[in-house]
């Protein structure tokens, strides 16, 4: 085959007819455009988002999960405007492609209902924010930091460092705990028991001192103790702290156990152990039927 014979076959499959939309032909060469439009646009809202309008939303000091839901509209809409054009340019009127979706919503609609109901929901979480990037959450049974929100799920990191895909919908339709909504501050509750042989006074004072010489404990609202109840063997007291950042939370509370444990070791205070009292009663005597020996008689 010559080099103009095969140029020549190259054209004619491009030309080719594949199908027809509303009255125009969709040829391999428009398909290609097609496809070739919308990755460029693609490309293209997400270099507009992250790379020009990211550092703008930086030097006004915008809010994370704000600049993150500013970017996301961005880039959808710079797409549904690209695939419009992208459409326009190969001669296909939306119009008619608006009947044919029409048609096929319905069956689409049955089949992609939990894809549909994730969508819903993302967009949910960008406009109303119950959660946005950067938010300490709890899922289950799992807490971790929010890292990226998209079309149909929403990734959260774990402490541990794992990387979790969960569904826009649970965070719709579920209980879900953020730490860092509204006002970020948080109360930690911690409670102890100390032997009923220690000074009270000495216990209270020592509970307030070590939330006083913690940087990271709020000085308003201020620490409060508590004697609960009295236990088995303890008195069961408990000291309610405010933290400021709730990500710091498991940090505090194992920091303030800690110093508890060398605060009551200063004072002479006692953590005592679980005691139970066993009274053991001696049995009375039963009496017991010694039988004759084999040699005596019945009188």
């Amino acid at each position: 085959m010559t080099l103009s014979g095969f140029s020549e076959f190259i054209r004619n499959v491009l030309t080719t007819r594949l199908f027809t939309i509303s009255q125009t032909e969709v040829t391999l060469s428009s398909v290609i455009v097609f496809f070739a439009l919308l990755a460029i646009i693609v490309v293209a809202s997400r270099f507009l988002s992250r790379k020009l309008l990211e550092p703008i939303l930086t030097r006004l000091q915008v809010e994370e999960g704000t600049r993150y839901t500013m970017r996301r509209v961005v880039e959808y809409v710079c797409i549904l405007l690209g695939a419009i054009i992208a459409f326009q340019s190969i001669g296909i009127n939306l119009s008619g492609l608006a009947v044919i979706f029409g048609l096929l919503s319905v069956g689409i609609g049955f089949g992609l209902q939990n894809v549909t109901s994730n969508f819903v929901a993302g967009l949910i979480l960008l406009f109303e924010r119950p959660i946005k990037v950067g938010d300490r959450v709890t899922v289950g049974d799992v807490e971790g930091d929010v890292m990226e929100i998209n079309i149909r799920s929403t990734t959260v990191r774990s402490l541990n460092n794992i990387s979790i895909i969960v569904p826009n919908s649970e965070f719709v339709s579920s209980k879900v705990i953020n730490w860092s909504h509204g006002d970020p501050k948080i109360r930690l509750e911690i409670d102890v028991g100390v032997s009923y042989s220690s000074d009270l006074d000495t216990v209270l004072r020592a509970l307030k001192e070590v939330a006083w010489e913690n940087p990271e404990v709020l000085d308003d609202p201020k620490p409060e103790v508590h004697l609960l109840e009295f236990g088995d063997s303890a008195w069961i007291m408990k000291l309610r702290v405010w933290i400021g950042n709730p990500k710091r939370h498991p940090v505090v509370r194992s920091d303030l156990n800690c110093a508890l444990v060398r605060k009551f070791r200063e004072n002479g205070v006692q953590i005592p152990f679980p005691q139970r009292d066993l009274h053991f009663r001696t049995p009375f005597p039963v009496p017991v039927e010694i039988p004759p020996a084999a040699g005596d008689t019945a009188e």
